[in-house]
């Protein structure tokens, strides 16, 4: 983007392409200037009557209204030289003044009839068949929905305000279903305001957007929660328990610590007999009967 004329207002540099849209941007600058006048009319001073203005005896209040015009056609012609790219200038670098140079710009990118039908049907074409995407953002569908509405606009075609409020109402996705139900039953869609269902529709955006983000930190947080529950539980899932360590040179032992006594051993009703001590037939205090046993 170009600063125009010193001015606060901006305008694209025009490179050739999307000439309809710059030229509006830049009559905005030229009217907030006060000199749209010079530039689509001219300055409408002769040669004749710029000399005897210029001329010795002339009353000086004449001479000091020619340089103010001159001086606001200068600023209108550096706006537009300013605002055209590097290959564009040359085509208007002989013009002297604001007109002459507007009026090259629009005679060569400014489309015949035949063309701009041609493109305002396919603008026309691409606003019927535009929709919000399902994984689409409400602030992309409507930068793009009012883009096309401008382009048409610089065709010739300004779409009524009805016509855009019904627009939008049937073209999001379904998760503007509810909000959009309550605008038709709740508002005159014959008098409500464009800019006024957008704030509608951004004020419900903003809401789904908390309550998506809501949504995924509960799900972390539970996620979080049962993968601590996991870890403190040994027997989650398919983990085994762990086999008790008695002590140093010792073997691993399954049953609690708590039922081992050195010296004697399980019966068969899973009580310790204190009377009995290592198998006699493989030495070993065990439970159970001795594999042993069959061969001694």
């Amino acid at each position: 983007m170009a600063r125009s004329g010193g001015s606060d207002l901006r305008a694209p540099i025009f490179n050739g392409d999307n000439y309809e849209s710059w030229k509006i941007r830049v009559r905005t600058i030229f009217k907030s200037h006060g000199i749209w006048d010079l530039v689509e009319k001219g300055l409408e001073i002769s040669e004749s009557k710029r000399k005897k203005v210029n001329a010795e005896g002339s009353p000086e209040s004449e001479k000091r209204s020619l340089n103010e015009k001159l001086m606001k056609d200068a600023k209108a012609l550096g706006i537009i030289q300013g605002d055209v790219s590097n290959d564009i200038f040359p085509r208007i670098s002989n013009k002297e003044t604001s007109k002459g140079a507007w009026d090259i710009l629009h005679q060569e990118f400014h489309s015949d009839k035949q063309v701009r039908s041609i493109k305002l049907q396919g603008l026309c074409r691409d606003f019927m068949y535009t929709r919000m995407k399902d994984d689409g953002t409400l602030y992309v569908y409507l930068t793009r929905l009012l883009e096309l509405v401008n382009q048409m606009k610089s065709y010739g075609e300004d779409l009524s305000r009805k016509c855009l409020v019904q627009k939008l109402l049937i073209s999001l996705t379904k998760d503007f279903d509810l909000v959009c139900y309550v605008i038709e039953q709740t508002k005159d869609i014959e008098t409500i305001e464009v800019q006024e269902e957008i704030a509608t529709l951004r004020g419900f955006s903003q809401h789904l957007d908390r309550h998506a983000k809501n949504t995924t930190k509960r799900a972390f947080s539970s996620m979080s929660v049962n993968l601590k529950g996991t870890q403190s539980n040994p027997s989650f899932g398919n983990s085994k328990p762990k086999k008790n360590w008695k002590s140093k040179d010792k073997k691993w032992d399954s049953k609690p610590q708590n039922s081992v006594n050195q010296g004697g051993k399980y019966d068969q009703g899973g009580k310790l007999d204190q009377a009995k001590g290592n198998c006699k037939h493989c030495d070993k205090l065990h439970y159970g009967e001795c594999w042993f046993k069959a061969w001694s």
